[in-house]
């Protein structure tokens, strides 16, 4: 039966008949129906963000927990799990709100959720790639204004994409997915990466490597950010790197907002430095610096590059086997097991 994370502490001395899944935010009705059948499940009912207390509570009484990008789960949370806590079954690719080394250190294994958000990610990064140079939401802003004007030879020109540079940060299956999709719109790909692509891939894509990123970002028209958020790439985009970004220049991010040195990149906009922005992640999210909201050269999303339908469902199938696979005795197929960019 599922059971309402405020009845956690109730639980705790509860016989166990199944493994105690506590799952932290409000899952797709198909995956909860079907975590129920297989698990003793603790549900959030109203999918509130849990509090500091509301986690410790979770991890003392859970044997696997699920967790979402919005939960901290940090040495002091892991500090209070109980013996029986052995697994994290991360719901979603990105485990950098999870303390890894901590986790390690007490034979917690931790999974994620990689390959099914590719598509959707690369996807919305593209979205952003036609949206912001070609200056979509602020005419749509414009129509839905009553600003209009009609048809005019110069009535809110944009730029073209095609023929341009794309640098890509991060050539992993997102990075990949994104060239590809790029390459299809007429856009030169260029690529930063910890390691070069195998030769076969960078023919397949017509990639350039650049081993340096400084020198990639002062060449680019575009700039995506598609690198996990480790402790090595938090404020990769400084302040000085982003300097050197050309004036024309548009970034993207739909990676993690710690990548990017936000208030820098925001100076950058407001002061036309660079041409625009499309950020679907920012650095201390879900609050948004206001100085970007008064902007009209970004398009911000509240972080949305994986919201579909059909990427959620996935997500909870590969959260259901790491677990299933994990309880009967076996390595989950996701297991993380470092970083990588």
């Amino acid at each position: 039966m599922a059971t309402d994370v405020n009845v956690l502490k109730k639980g705790k001395n509860m016989p166990r008949s199944k493994t105690v899944v506590v799952v932290t935010r409000k899952l797709p009705d198909a995956i909860e129906t079907r975590m129920m059948e297989l698990f003793d499940v603790r549900l959030n009912l109203d999918d509130h963000p849990m509090t500091a207390s509301e986690l410790a509570e979770a991890v003392k009484v859970a044997d696997v927990l699920v967790p979402t990008v919005t939960d901290r789960i940090d040495a002091k949370i892991l500090s209070q799990a109980g013996e029986q806590l052995r697994l994290i079954a991360n719901y979603g690719a990105g485990v950098d709100h999870i303390d890894l080394a901590t986790a390690r250190q007490r034979s917690i294994t931790v999974t994620n959720t990689p390959d099914v958000l590719t598509e959707d990610t690369a996807d919305m990064t593209m979205a952003l790639l036609l949206a912001v140079p070609r200056r979509l939401t602020e005419g749509e802003r414009g129509l839905r204004n009553g600003d209009w004007p009609g048809w005019s030879p110069t009535w809110m020109l944009g730029h073209r994409i095609y023929g341009k540079r794309l640098g890509i940060i991060g050539m992993g299956r997102i990075g990949q997915a994104v060239a590809r999709r790029a390459r299809g719109f007429g856009l030169s790909i260029h690529y930063h990466n910890r390691r070069k692509l195998h030769e076969d891939i960078e023919n397949e894509l017509e990639a350039t490597y650049w081993e340096s990123l400084d020198q990639m970002m002062a060449r680019m028209d575009f700039v995506s950010v598609n690198c996990p958020h480790t402790p090595a790439t938090y404020h990769l985009l400084s302040a000085r790197r982003l300097k050197l970004l050309r004036e024309n220049a548009v970034i993207i991010n739909t990676a993690r907002g710690e990548i990017i040195d936000e208030n820098a990149l925001t100076r950058l906009l407001a002061n036309g430095e660079i041409a625009g922005a499309g950020l679907d992640v920012f650095e201390h999210e879900p609050a948004v610096n206001p100085k970007l909201l008064a902007l009209d050269n970004v398009v911000l999303l509240p972080h949305m590059g994986s919201a579909t339908h059909e990427g959620r469902i996935d997500m909870g199938e590969k959260v259901l086997i790491n677990i299933k696979t994990f309880v009967d005795g076996h390595a989950p197929p996701d297991r993380v097991l470092g970083d990588a960019f």
